[in-house]
């Protein structure tokens, strides 16, 4: 079925104020049903978890919605759902968690591909270990992971490969599951960053061979906090220091201080949110998953539509832009290089035109340094509530600029 877009935007207050918003592989905007269950899990009553006062019973209803939420959209049993307060923080936590069981001489393997989130913490964690860091390289005639240096890069010794599922900024979407089990034939265990990938695609974790995944709400609708998916007994095999009083149970022996219940309230809410987008009532007994995998269909095609659109405008602009996203398979995201014009200069031509798309390099430190791209580079990012308007805006605020 397809989106009724014009019904989805009613659904976002900010879209009133006129903007078009391409920033959506930074954080999209927020519907009102998320606001709403902020909202109303703050003034509840609410209270730390217990089963004693309602205060008591509406946080622990929150954490428990929360995980099953996130098992339905992930693919994992809800005790396999961490929350954390960013995929970052998430990643420094569990590379300290894994590098104490490394050893010198032990390897890891990353990727060029990748947001530094997902790079830097576990340099900094090899370095204090005294392990070798070895590395995927891309491809810059398809900006897709050389997987040749990748089979090179993998030993006896590899500990760990840590990944992308989709890149930030070129859109790339590797084949995660072949990474996956080349590691898993050599012993490594797989920590794949699906910020990017879990705005755009109903994530199967065991499909992708993943053994730790995470990815961030904020990026599907959601608010700012972060969840990690495993399988619990990868759970159970790993040590965090943590308080003496505080359970071992796992997921929350992972969980540091208390929960903020209100975030999890309105990051439950955005998957249910993401469930019903397509408007359709379903056949009766159908589970959330279900609904996702339908309502994401949706999405996908939604904004496939909308990237051929853009795609046709900036055909238009000739070599005055140079698009740099050229996977075969990729996500709804453009990076572009003006021709003799700065990216940031072209940032504010478009935001005084109510255009919202912004100028950096995202993070992408690695991708940005392997292919030589300029800093800063133009990106825009399609969201569900982008259209077609949206677009021939964004192209011709671009024409007027160039």
């Amino acid at each position: 079925m397809a989106l009724d877009v014009a019904a989805l935007r009613t659904r976002f207050p900010a879209l009133a104020q006129g903007f078009a918003y391409f920033d959506g592989p930074g954080g999209t905007q927020t519907p009102v049903q998320v606001a709403e269950a902020v909202a109303r899990t703050m003034t509840g009553p609410l209270s730390n978890r217990g089963l004693v006062s309602p205060s008591e019973r509406n946080a622990e209803q929150a954490v428990a919605d929360f995980r099953a939420a996130y098992a339905d959209l992930l693919a994992v049993p809800p005790n396999g759902i961490v929350h954390g307060r960013s995929a970052t923080q998430l990643t420094y936590d569990f590379s300290r968690h894994l590098a104490k069981d490394w050893r010198a001489g032990d390897e890891i393997v990353l990727s060029r591909l990748d947001h530094d989130a997902n790079v830097r913490p576990w340099i900094q964690a090899a370095g204090r270990a005294g392990v070798t860091v070895r590395w995927i390289g891309i491809d810059p005639a398809t900006t897709e992971l050389d997987l040749g240096s990748y089979e090179r890069a993998l030993s006896p010794r590899t500990r760990l490969v840590a990944v992308t599922a989709a890149s930030n900024v070129l859109g790339t979407v590797p084949p995660v599951r072949r990474i996956a089990d080349l590691a898993h034939a050599v012993g490594a265990l797989v920590y794949v960053d699906g910020v990017h990938y879990a705005a755009h695609h109903l994530v199967d974790v065991p499909a992708l061979g993943a053994d730790l995944f995470v990815c961030s709400p904020y990026k599907f609708l959601g608010p700012h906090c972060a969840v990690l998916a495993a399988a619990p007994g990868t759970l159970e095999a790993l040590a965090p220091d943590k308080l003496l009083p505080s359970t071992n149970a796992v997921p929350e022996r992972f969980e540091f201080g208390t929960l903020p219940y209100e975030l999890l309230a309105g990051a439950t809410a955005a998957v249910d949110f993401l469930a019903r987008m397509d408007g359709a009532a379903g056949p009766a007994g159908e589970s959330r998953r279900q609904r996702l995998a339908r309502s994401l269909r949706s999405l996908h095609e939604h904004e496939n539509a909308l990237r051929s659109r853009l795609a046709t405008g900036l055909g238009t602009l000739g070599d005055a832009v140079t698009v740099h996203a050229k996977a075969a398979q990729r996500t709804p995201t453009v990076l572009m290089t003006l021709r003799g014009r700065g990216a940031r200069e072209a940032q504010a031509h478009l935001a005084a035109r109510g255009v919202v798309a912004p100028a950096g390099s995202f993070y992408a430190h690695e991708a940005f340094a392997a292919l030589r791209l300029d800093d800063p580079a133009l990106r825009v990012g399609l969201a569900p509530y982008n259209d077609e308007e949206d677009v021939d805006r964004l192209l011709d605020g671009l024409a007027t600029f160039l």
